[in-house]
């Protein structure tokens, strides 16, 4: 099945403006009034959690009995961490740690 390019188009913009709008709803909504408890104990409490969540995924195939024993994965970790409280940005931690992670993984 194929897509005319008008009807791609149509799709695109339908796609790219329901996004928009989703992304504007929460700033719409609470524009004029504080978010719920329940929301501001998500906003406070969830990116630690899902950080964690990721840690232990990057390192759940990571084998410490063969060489190099890990080493990529937690001199990775240590560069994301020491970059993030060096630099205190997230871009520069996660794209700074991938890269030493990845340059490591292809020397070792």
């Amino acid at each position: 099945m194929s897509l005319s390019l008008s009807a791609a188009l149509v799709a695109t913009f339908l796609t790219a403006a329901v996004i928009f709008l989703l992304r504007a709803f929460p700033f719409l909504l609470f524009s004029k009034k504080d978010p719920p408890p329940l929301l501001r104990f998500i906003e406070k409490y969830i990116p630690s959690m899902i950080i964690a969540v990721l840690i232990v995924y990057c390192l759940k195939d990571v084998r410490v009995t063969v060489a190099p024993f890990g080493l990529p994965a937690l001199i990775g970790i240590a560069a994301t961490a020491g970059l993030h409280l060096w630099r205190n940005n997230a871009m520069i931690s996660i794209f700074g740690g991938t890269v030493i992670y990845m340059v490591l993984r292809w020397w070792l």
